[in-house]
């Protein structure tokens, strides 16, 4: 059965609210929510709900926003749904602040993180089922928070300098000391420009260029890359790795992609925005 227009506005305007306090550092129950949902809406089912919010986080991410954590976005959402998303998101100015805060607040590096356990598995580029989303270039709100984080350049140097970290236990824990202390963190020592942050090793002393990309935002959160980094990456082959940290301000995880970008992602052609959906 189709979700009425009542239904969809409610059920958005609830998870906007709980993405508002998660934006703000504030505490909430997902449960709670669902449980108060149930009963506004018309016989509908807790998973019926959980699916919905996964549209919602796809919906968002379409506009640059974050979206709740827990939330993997599902793109074969109603044209009804993305109109409201659209909305009710340009009214909201609380979480318009609350964004635009969360996208330019500095970082800081981890001091103690247990590296065993950063790494985890990349997402699948996924193809959309149902109706097209609008093209990314024109969306109709105000700000691209997404784009916006991406240009913070405290986040990216303390991503930056926790992957540097992470090549050199990486190695030292293969029993690699001696390529562990060659690990060089290139953008610092040469300069930006070369299509990698990093040099690295493998197993057998061949050199690894990496990337990084860094978010404080969840794991779905789409990355811009340069016209650079992308003509790098298809040269280099299978010895560039682009490292996508994520969640940095929480628990930081990252999942690598090997070789040429563009054969794990969808690119915009224009602004070189990396989706999965």
């Amino acid at each position: 059965m189709d979700w009425s227009h009542a239904e969809v506005e409610a059920v958005v305007a609830d998870y906007l609210k709980m993405l508002s306090l998660e934006l703000a550092g504030q505490t909430y129950s997902k449960a709670a929510h669902r449980r108060a949902l149930l009963e506004k809406l018309n016989g509908r089912s807790a998973g019926s709900i959980e699916f919905k919010h996964c549209n919602i986080s796809a919906a968002l991410i379409h506009l640059g926003c974050p979206y709740l954590r827990g939330y993997q976005p599902r793109a074969n959402y109603q044209r009804l749904l993305r109109e409201v998303v659209e909305r009710q998101v340009d009214r909201f100015s609380a979480l318009d602040s609350l964004a635009l805060a969360a996208a330019h607040q500095p970082a800081i590096s981890h001091e103690i993180v247990d590296f065993s356990k950063v790494e985890t598995d990349a997402p699948q580029k996924r193809h959309h089922v149902g109706e097209p989303s609008p093209r990314y270039g024109n969306p109709p709100i105000k700000r691209d928070y997404l784009a916006i984080e991406s240009r913070n350049r405290s986040l990216g140097q303390a991503g930056e300098e926790f992957v540097f970290r992470y090549e050199q236990w990486r190695l030292a824990h293969i029993g690699k000391v001696d390529l562990a202390e060659r690990v060089e963190h290139v953008s610092q020592t040469k300069g930006d420009g070369l299509g990698y942050d990093i040099l690295s090793f493998d197993a057998n002393g061949r050199e690894r260029f990496i990337e990084v990309k860094t978010t404080a935002f969840g794991k779905d959160t789409p990355f811009f890359v340069s016209k650079n980094e992308l003509h790098f990456s298809r040269d280099a082959g299978p010895d560039f790795t682009l490292y996508r940290l994520f969640d940095y301000r929480q628990t930081p995880k990252l999942f690598s992609l090997k070789g040429a970008l563009d054969q794990h992602c969808d690119l915009d052609p224009i602004t070189y925005r990396a989706n999965f959906s």
